[in-house]
């Protein structure tokens, strides 16, 4: 909560207090001032919540502890899947939502593992292409696994999956307050997801100052060096791509249970470029940065969609660029924009160490 204050222009520096409180309120409206553009909005900042939970997965392994994922979308992708396996008609189980999503999250946080064992000793682009490729396996994994045994349905997917019931409520459905008001379920949908990024966040901060995010920082640095004063890099990196891993079975499973339907095309390489472009955006190794990111990239696609396409087709009298063209377009741009002007990101962190008192003192000339 302080990075994001602090990251507030102007009033982060001069009133500390009043930017956590603005930044409070304007979570808690968000919503209200979508929904006077259209439900839609309501529904993107929704997404925008997922991708801020990836990015903060993500964020562990890249900007932690220096390793470079470019198949994190994997993960999702298999939180996902088990919730579509768990609470659906396909395999007629319909497990209740608390005990299906620490089932996601354990077997996202187990394809982690498998993951980080056999790249242990793998670094830089050999580290980036390995990942990839297992992005890439368990995508098409998801694609073909529907002969001789239907087991994911193919490309076809997976529909009909059980929705979000928290406490007897079920978000899918308008919260009715009295006869003539009632809460709409995207919003009750955003508040859920906005507590599960709150705890993320507040998770993350405290595995920063901790033991385990002090030797991450020594690995990301020098791991040669971390290894000679007695870190155990080989633990701390399961630990990276288990708990970054975590992370995106959550998020997963929470996309499956709003969607309401799965499909391997949800789960391309594209998506996890953008969650990357989203975390060296706002600045790796830094959790407003990652949040910032996720953020400002996941809405300024949909913004150009709806302006790019009617100034298209003012102008031109038809669309040349596709939407989902303009958003890689807009990805590439952020990415040369962000090397050329600012390396670090938009919110770099402000130091390698995890102590708040050590961030204080390295702030100071």
């Amino acid at each position: 909560m302080n990075e994001l204050a602090a990251a507030v222009p102007w009033l982060g520096k001069r009133n500390p207090a009043a930017a956590r409180w603005l930044i409070l309120i304007l979570a808690i409206a968000a919503p209200l001032i979508a929904w006077q553009f259209g439900r839609s909005w309501v529904r993107i900042l929704d997404f925008a919540l997922l991708y801020m939970m990836l990015a903060l997965g993500l964020n562990l392994v890249v900007g932690f502890a220096g390793l470079l994922d470019l198949g994190y979308i994997a993960f999702y992708a298999v939180g996902a899947y088990t919730f579509a396996f768990l609470a659906s008609p396909h395999f007629e189980v319909h497990l209740p939502f608390w005990l299906v999503l620490p089932l996601g999250a354990a077997f996202a946080a187990l394809a982690g593992i498998m993951l980080g064992f056999p790249v242990l000793r793998l670094r830089g682009d050999y580290l980036a292409i390995v990942t990839l490729g297992f992005g890439e396996i368990v995508r098409i994994f998801m694609l073909n696994l529907n002969y001789p045994v239907n087991i994911t349905n193919g490309p076809q997917g997976i529909g009909m999956i059980d929705p979000i019931v928290l406490f007897g409520w079920d978000l899918s459905q308008n919260l009715q307050i009295t006869e003539r008001f009632a809460i709409n379920s995207l919003f009750l949908y955003y508040y859920a997801f906005l507590a599960c990024v709150a705890g993320s966040i507040l998770f993350i901060r405290r595995l920063q100052i901790s033991r385990v995010g002090r030797a991450w920082a020594a690995m990301r640095e020098d791991e040669l060096a971390a290894k000679a004063i007695g870190i155990n890099t080989r633990n701390l990196k399961l630990l990276a791509f288990a708990l970054g891993a975590t992370f995106g079975g959550v998020a997963g499973c929470l996309f499956g249970a709003f969607q309401g339907f799965v499909s391997p095309e949800s789960f391309s390489l594209m998506e996890s470029i953008a969650v990357l472009t989203m975390v060296v955006f706002g600045g790796m190794g830094n959790i407003a940065g990652a949040v910032i990111g996720a953020f400002v990239l996941a809405l300024l696609p949909e913004i150009l969609r709806h302006i790019a396409v009617p100034l298209q087709q003012a102008v031109f009298g038809h669309v040349l660029l596709d939407p989902e063209v303009l958003r890689m377009l807009l990805l590439s741009l952020a990415m040369i924009l962000m090397m050329l002007l600012r390396p670090t990101g938009l919110i770099p962190a402000r130091a390698r160490y995890a102590h708040p008192e050590n961030l204080h003192r390295s702030s100071q000339p």
